[in-house]
């Protein structure tokens, strides 16, 4: 292409993304929630006051109804669930390899491929602004991002089971590299489809954009990870799906991979060949897009951030998840490492929907106030006894699993355990949410909210990969059956093996953790949990963001 067909638009929006199997899956799946938002700018009032006689025209059109626009709303539904299928995908693979005794330190390595969404804040503005005008504006970076998402599942489905099935064990780092492309090319496609569903509906159906995330995301994750994991399970479909059993599922990792990478290719042709970006059907009123330079939008962050009450508050969301890392980051391995089927805590996710889809109704009644930080802080310590009494469930399980499995009332336990835990996660979760949407600038509340969202889920990341990669330092082996041998390294633990030994746990390193992020959780609740609190009390100005700055 020439280099006139590149332009560089000045626009600083940031999209607003509507918001698993054990509680490290369903961080993730609200992580993804809460990577940015932002309202569709309303046009200026005076667009409204013309003149009178096109004004009583205006009146009598008539509006354009869902079902003008639903083509556009079942598009904006599929590539949200094919943007939820390789997340889905990378939330199923610690479950594969956990089985596959690889460390936790690996599991950490590998936890990595999960920070894309939650710093897509970095390069959101690039792809906001630099775009190819003749192709579209989000075309530009939603046809070729999913081009390389499908190239990337059809390059794995060739080389995966080699990655999983080495001699040496798994290979992590070359799984882990596929796998943060992957999830970075589902956020960079993120950006483009959130943009893209401001304008491709009229500003009367403009809400349905954020409905189309929410149950588009929910669906791809679902297949991607729960639907996945059942059908690649051998004892599930022998057990439920089959008449004659046999020793693999009815899915393969490499199938599912080839599958999804021919559906990313053919519909993307699809739409680049038949979709029109910059079409205005006759009668309907589109959003505004909002304005502003890719290094203004820089500036901008950066003035935000250096905001006393701001820089205070960010401090505090990135701590304040340190407590609860051990339980969702570790609990669901430790699970599956126990014994616990993967494809049966993955299901545990089917009955938590309706809950989920609930509990934000219910909660934000509680939050719409001018304190909704106060239901965050009385949330706090019940979460920290669930943490608790996750790992007494992880404890208890050896003891319950029977020679055709674990038992039925085991499994309610552990979805009551669940329930709780997501009654707590989601009282914290939205009361977070109204307090950012509260405070955040109104003049330039998509980028208040995507930055403090952002920081949100900054604060859930980096500590679940700190407790995942501190469980194997912290937990203590001894040699048994071997004399003058120990287990204090992988190669220790195999020459006592080599010796007619074997490496017994004294001290499991996630009991350590669970106790000691508990307290850490504590200390933050008494003392910094106040200060939160007190962030309320803050006049609005404070939170004000001042061009000058």
């Amino acid at each position: 292409m020439e280099h006139s067909d590149l332009t560089t638009h000045k626009n600083g929006r940031q999209r607003k993304l509507a918001g698993g199997t054990f509680p490290s899956m369903t961080m993730r799946a609200m992580d993804r929630g809460e990577s940015s938002s932002s309202e569709p700018e309303v046009e200026d009032e005076a667009e409204d006051l013309i003149s009178g006689s096109d004004s009583e025209n205006r009146r009598h059109r008539v509006q354009p109804g869902i079902r003008g626009e639903m083509a556009n709303v079942l598009l904006l539904l599929f590539l949200y669930v094919l943007q939820g299928i390789p997340l889905g995908l990378a939330g199923s693979i610690p479950l594969i390899l956990q089985s596959k005794n690889v460390s936790y330190r690996d599991q950490a390595f590998f936890s990595f491929v999960f920070w894309p969404f939650s710093l897509k804040l970095l390069w959101a503005p690039l792809v906001d602004a630099l775009y190819f005008s003749r192709f579209g504006r989000r075309k530009s970076w939603l046809v070729p991002t999913q081009y390389l998402l499908g190239l990337f599942m059809i390059y794995l489905s060739t080389s995966v089971n080699s990655m999983l099935q080495s001699e040496g064990g798994p290979k992590v780092v070359t799984l882990t590299a596929v796998f943060f492309m992957l999830a970075f090319l589902a956020a960079t496609q993120d950006i483009a489809v959130d943009g893209w569903a401001l304008t491709m509906l009229s500003r009367e159906n403009v809400g349905y954009a954020s409905t189309c995330n929410s149950v588009g995301q929910t669906a791809g994750y679902f297949l991607g990870n729960v639907l996945f994991l059942a059908l690649e399970s051998a004892d599930f479909c022998n057990k439920y799906l089959r008449v004659v059993p046999k020793d693999t599922g009815i899915v393969t990792l490499p199938d599912f991979l080839f599958f999804w990478g021919m559906v990313f290719l053919v519909s993307t042709t699809l739409v680049a060949l038949i979709k029109s970006e910059n079409e205005h059907s006759k009668g309907k009123r589109r959003v505004h897009e909002e304005t502003q330079g890719v290094m203004e939008t820089y500036k901008l962050l950066f003035s935000i951030i250096k905001m006393p009450t701001v820089f205070t508050f960010c401090a505090l969301l990135l701590t304040a998840k340190i407590g609860f890392s051990a339980a969702d980051a570790v609990t669901g391995l430790k699970l599956v490492e126990a014994g616990v089927p993967k494809e049966q805590l993955a299901l545990l996710a089917v009955p938590m929907v309706p809950l989920q889809i609930l509990l934000p109704v219910i909660i934000s009644k509680y939050t719409a106030g001018p304190r909704p930080l106060d239901v965050f802080y009385k949330a706090f310590p019940f979460r920290l006894l669930i943490g608790l009494e996750y790992a007494l469930l992880v404890w208890w399980t050896p003891s319950v699993k029977q020679e055709g499995g674990f038992p039925l009332y085991y499994f309610a336990i552990v979805l009551l355990s669940y329930a709780l835990h997501q009654v707590a996660l989601y009282s914290m979760y939205v009361a977070c949410m109204a307090f950012h949407a509260k405070v955040s600038d109104p003049l330039i509340g998509g980028t208040y909210m995507t930055l403090l969202n952002t920081v949100t889920n900054l604060g859930g990341n980096w500590p679940s990969t700190v407790a995942l990669w501190l469980v194997d330092p912290l937990t203590s082996k001894e040699c048994e059956g071997a004399v003058g041998q120990s287990c204090g390294s992988a190669e220790e633990s195999g020459l006592c093996v080599k010796e007619g030994g074997a490496c017994v746990t004294t001290l499991d390193g996630y009991y350590v953790e669970s106790v000691v992020c508990v307290i850490i959780g504590l200390a933050w609740w008494v003392w910094l949990g106040k200060k939160m609190r007190r962030l309320q009390e803050q006049s609005p100005a404070a939170w004000r963001c001042r061009a000058d700055q």
